[in-house]
């Protein structure tokens, strides 16, 4: 059986990263940091880790894309690629959260701990995800950079692969922070 060729990226954070792996072997992987700007640039990243390796759409076997938690827009944005590009493709793509992404690359005896705002941080308990302050996780595992995020995620879908998923979804462990207009909306003249 050939190894599968897997095209991981995310934009879950303040950054745009992506990798790509064939098995075991990581053949690229990148990562830019930006706070805003990530849907104009995901594509165009995309395309570069390909053509760097001499690689086009159609050689991918799947793609992998972070779930989330983290920033509501930025994990809109890269699962909304996925599934497009998946469906565009005719290969599956694979959602993984930032807590299996980051499990996969942390230290024994330290924990996950996913920033979020207002210095507090997302972890993973057997009830399921929490919003906890930062300051009260005794042993945090050392945030990985955008590339290494990119290369875990990709690598998670490696271990799933030949299994046919979902199509991705984004995993939010809160509400967004956006709130609907509060004015009245125009009226519309007939």
């Amino acid at each position: 059986m050939t190894l599968p060729l897997i095209l991981g990226f995310d934009t879950s954070a303040a950054h745009c990263a992506a990798a790509l792996v064939r098995g075991d072997t990581v053949l690229a992987s990148v990562g830019e940091d930006m706070a805003r700007g990530q849907a104009e640039r995901l594509m165009g990243l995309l395309e570069e880790v390909l053509s760097d390796q001499g690689v086009t759409w159609a050689d991918l076997d799947a793609l992998a894309v972070g779930t989330g938690p983290g920033n509501f827009t930025g994990i809109r944005i890269g699962v909304s690629a996925a599934r497009g590009l998946a469906l565009g493709l005719q290969c599956p793509a694979y959602g993984v959260t930032g807590f299996e992404a980051r499990d996969a690359l942390a230290p024994a005896g330290t924990s996950v701990a996913i920033p979020a705002p207002r210095d507090m941080v997302y972890i993973m308990e057997h009830a399921g995800p929490r919003l906890v302050p930062a300051g009260s996780i005794e042993q945090p595992a050392p945030h990985p950079s955008p590339s290494d995020l990119a290369t875990a995620i990709a690598r998670c879908a490696v271990r799933r692969w030949p299994e046919t998923p979902p199509a991705p979804a984004p995993f939010y462990v809160r509400a967004p922070d956006a709130a609907p207009a509060r004015d009245a909306p125009p009226t519309i003249l007939t």
